[in-house]
């Protein structure tokens, strides 16, 4: 179910059903010259979706926006703060429990760390403060790396390489404009820098050569079957009652 799609009275209906929702986080941010600004909204919303299908819970519609650090100097990045970020993770999480939600999936097709590391704070915060509600966060990308192994073939693949390059041919082949050179951003380790560009200049980081629509199709149903999987033990999960004040 898409939340999004349902109207009120369906709404209540697939209360009756499940208590999971769904919440994609992607990002508008530079991939490449071949693959669009949305990719990461993209990858992870039809995740999102698929999994929503196979397991009965609500898929909500994405947050396009993320943290962006790395990219932020490349033309198409349109990021937002950690604060920002977080507020809207809280308080989205906030209303899903106000209308009788009890289980969150956040999951972020974007991987940027301080992005991710925003997501999780936000979520400790909606666990401490609603006390029968069961709060994942997952990075669907990671999932992909570290299961997708025997699929992957250029080591250290990562952003608008081998791996998003064969997840858009697969789920939006009309969105990939051709390939791009192999190349690996250069950043001096520990240290800061302004211009992010200079030691990134094509903004891809992997093999863009070495994607197939077969690849994408094999990497995207990994995502989906993990996300399947916490969905059903996060429901399975017992939610001990809060402490009693002495």
């Amino acid at each position: 179910m898409q939340l999004d799609h349902l109207t009120m009275p369906q709404f209540e209906e697939a209360l009756r059903r499940t208590r999971t929702i769904i919440q994609p986080i992607g990002a508008v941010e530079e991939h490449g010259p071949h693959l669009p600004l949305g990719t990461d909204t993209l990858q992870v919303q039809a995740v999102a979706r698929q999994a929503a299908e196979k397991s009965g819970a609500i898929a909500a519609p994405p947050i396009p926006y993320g943290v962006c650090r790395s990219t932020r100097d490349h033309p198409g990045t349109i990021g937002i703060s950690t604060t920002v970020l977080r507020a809207l993770v809280i308080d989205l999480g906030r209303d899903f429990y106000r209308q009788g939600l009890r289980n969150f999936i956040f999951i972020s097709g974007h991987a940027g760390k301080t992005h991710l590391m925003t997501i999780l704070d936000a979520g400790e915060e909606l666990l401490e403060t609603l006390p029968d509600a069961r709060i994942a966060v997952v990075s669907e990308y990671n999932e992909i790396l570290r299961e997708g192994r025997d699929i992957i073939e250029t080591e250290d693949d990562s952003h608008a390489g081998e791996v998003e390059t064969s997840r858009l041919l697969f789920l939006h082949p009309d969105l990939v404009r051709g390939t791009a050179p192999e190349e690996y951003p250069g950043f001096p380790p520990h240290i800061l820098v302004r211009d992010k560009r200079r030691y990134w200049k094509g903004g891809v980081w992997g093999n863009p050569g070495r994607a197939s629509a077969e690849k994408g199709e094999s990497l995207t149903k990994i995502a989906v079957r993990h996300l399947a999987g916490i969905i059903s033990r996060l429901e399975s999960q017992e939610v001990p009652e809060p402490p009693r004040a002495p």
